[in-house]
């Protein structure tokens, strides 16, 4: 099965490489301009052909038995989102002019909310190269066979049950570290006490407040979820990078708290807060280094 999806200001190649959910357990092929990922039960390749102005996203099954629903991967993708009206309303400043024309075509990308906790607790304090290596190790350890032909072709990403009932000792031997515990004990918290797929449809206000409670998940992992777990674009994550961007660009380098970065950010981008900050993020450490 294959399925075909006009795009327009598109490209999977920046989408893959901003630290989003599916960068840090899908590979890409710079040669083909294609993502594979485990969905369902199988293994899918999504390939772009055209350029960051207008194209074709052609999503098909590798291995495996996954039925491929074309909703689905618009959602992903967010490719009804109107990135012509996002770019006008973000593009606030020059800084940010700059920022649209270097990595035109990144998108935002809607996952599984326990996909997204997960990737973004091993995300903390840490690198691209190590967080896919141990979330690759997890899958790898806690998912479940993706079988074609009698052969196993791959593993599913791993599901709260098998990282509720994994000890934090099993979850250490894939290199989390502290976060192993934070691992564990958000998955338990999951398990028994919040239903993330119930959190679909709340405000972000809620649902921030509601990841909050897991263990390890702080004001910037929280906004990380809320944004790519759940849509919500007015979240603003911020981190280091953010932060320095931030006071250097908007502010004359002068220190500014987490609280002041929240309110200048919802004041200046409003609902879109969230595109900004994947568009300053990438841009500003090319920019700062």
């Amino acid at each position: 099965m294959k399925l075909q999806i006009p795009v327009s200001d598109f490209s999977i190649k920046y989408t893959f490489e901003s630290a989003q959910p599916l960068t840090f357990y899908a590979d890409f092929d710079p040669v083909d301009n294609s993502i594979v990922f485990p969905y369902g039960n199988g293994i899918v390749r999504a390939r772009f052909s055209g350029n960051s102005s207008s194209g074709m996203l052609t999503v098909e099954n590798v291995y495996g038995e996954a039925k491929l629903r074309k909703k689905e991967f618009e959602a992903l993708f967010r490719i009804n989102d109107d990135m012509q009206h996002i770019y006008s309303r973000i593009a606030s400043d020059r800084f940010m002019e700059s920022a649209i024309n270097r990595y035109r075509g990144m998108r935002l990308t809607l996952n599984d909310p326990w996909v997204t906790t997960l990737a973004f607790l091993v995300s903390q304090f840490n690198n691209i190269k190590r967080i896919r290596r141990i979330v690759k190790c997890l899958m790898e350890r806690f998912g479940d066979d993706i079988t074609y032909n009698g052969t196993i072709v791959g593993k599913t990403f791993p599901s709260i049950d098998a990282l509720a009932h994994a000890s934090v000792s099993d979850i250490s031997r894939c290199g989390a570290g502290f976060r192993a515990e934070y691992i564990k004990r958000s998955a338990d918290y999951c398990l028994y006490n919040i239903n993330l797929e119930k959190l679909k449809g709340k405000s972000y206000e809620k649902i921030k407040q509601s990841l909050l409670e897991l263990r390890g998940v702080g004001d910037k992992v929280a906004d990380c979820i809320a944004l790519m777990g759940y849509g919500k674009l007015e979240a603003f994550p911020i981190d280091t990078w953010i932060k320095r961007t931030v006071e250097n660009i908007y502010f004359n380098k002068r220190k500014k708290t987490i609280k002041e970065i929240h309110k200048f950010a919802e004041e200046k981008w409003d609902g879109l807060a969230g595109y900004a900050q994947q568009y300053l993020y990438w841009h500003g450490m090319h920019y700062l280094r």
